[in-house]
């Protein structure tokens, strides 16, 4: 028997790497998905078949995430939805670009090429963060929740009709906005990802929205972008819902987990261990790549257990330093990190 089309051990496999990646939205607030579509790759699993079965992950966890962030009225739900034609055309011409490639036959090469150097250039970011947080632990830099940073009101204060009034009372140029939603729609629509990791610092340094409330509108714009790309996908008949149910479940349990190690895990402590994983799931992916290239089954399994082993051991990391603290009562709750997909 296989529950959903798939075997119970792969059954299994998805609950629990939907757990991992769920415990890293609740703690790190980032959705993960950049993470689905490499390993749905290393299982071999079509390109199509990878991302569109990750889109349909990706709404499913930004549903839950806005929702949280609408309690607090951190949603601007105008923006969103002026940025939603930026997002389904952008995601539409992504999809072309990906059956494009699936014709040719190099769909699976140049996605996982992308893939090589987005989680490389994520994980050096999260890495050189790290770094230079004792630097930057002074404080004096930081920015507040109401601010904007200097190069949005540089853009802000250019008057590109046709210009809106946001919720917050700002005005922005519809062009800024438009550009913002098609060029994550791209990105989502090809990679498979919810594109918060792009869209989040859109809409904070290019259209100018105070921290908070664009964190919120990222979630929002994830929703909408994981909405368009399953349904698009979905029409294709590329979505595997077996996959989808199965990271859905895991992911569930361990965001609330993830989110509740907030409220005594330093954030700064694990992130360096967050940036490293993503340069080992870099690597993973690049060794999948060579499987193929080579005709090397054994480079694909070193593949998915460097991708899947790293996962764990992030996780692990996340659950020491919990355990740790509620152990030892030394530490005061932090705030839970703002979220992103």
């Amino acid at each position: 028997m296989e529950p959903l089309g798939l075997s119970v051990g792969l059954l299994a496999l998805f609950v629990a790497f939907g757990f991992m990646v769920g415990v890293f939205f609740g703690f790190f607030g980032m959705g993960g998905s950049f993470l689905v579509t490499p390993a749905l790759l290393i299982l071999g699993y079509p390109a199509p078949v990878a991302i569109g079965s990750s889109m349909a992950f990706v709404f499913g966890t930004a549903v839950i995430a806005t929702m949280k962030h609408h309690d607090v009225g951190q949603v601007d739900y105008k923006l969103g939805a002026l940025m939603f034609v930026g997002i389904a055309v952008g995601i539409e011409a992504g999809k072309m670009l990906v059956y494009g490639l699936e014709a040719i036959g190099r769909a699976e090469l140049v996605v996982g090429i992308a893939y090589v150097l987005l989680l490389a250039a994520i994980g050096v970011l999260f890495v050189r963060s790290a770094l230079e947080q004792a630097a930057d632990s002074d404080g004096e830099n930081d920015v507040g929740d109401d601010d904007i940073p200097d190069i949005a009101k540089k853009i802000k204060s250019y008057n590109v009709p046709p210009m809106v009034t946001l919720t917050d009372g700002s005005k922005a140029s519809m062009w800024t906005i438009s550009g913002v939603g098609g060029g994550v729609g791209v990105v989502s629509g090809f990679l498979g990802v919810g594109g918060g990791f792009i869209r989040m610092p859109a809409i904070y340094y290019l259209i100018g929205v105070p921290l908070a409330a664009a964190v919120g509108t990222s979630l929002f714009g994830a929703l909408m972008s994981g909405a368009v790309g399953a349904f698009t996908y979905g029409l294709d008949g590329v979505v595997d819902l077996g996959i989808v149910t199965g990271l859905l479940a895991g992911s569930a349990l361990g965001a609330r987990i993830g989110s509740a190690a907030t409220a005594y895990v330093d954030e700064d402590d694990v992130t360096i261990y967050f940036g490293i994983m993503l340069l080992l799931a870099s690597l993973a992916v690049a060794l999948g790549e060579l499987a193929t290239w080579l005709a090397m089954p054994v480079l694909d399994t070193m593949s998915f257990v460097l991708l899947v082993g790293s996962s764990a051991f992030v996780t692990a990391v996340i659950f020491y330093y919990g355990a740790q603290a509620i152990r030892t009562h030394d530490v005061e709750p932090t705030a839970a990190p703002e979220g992103s997909d």
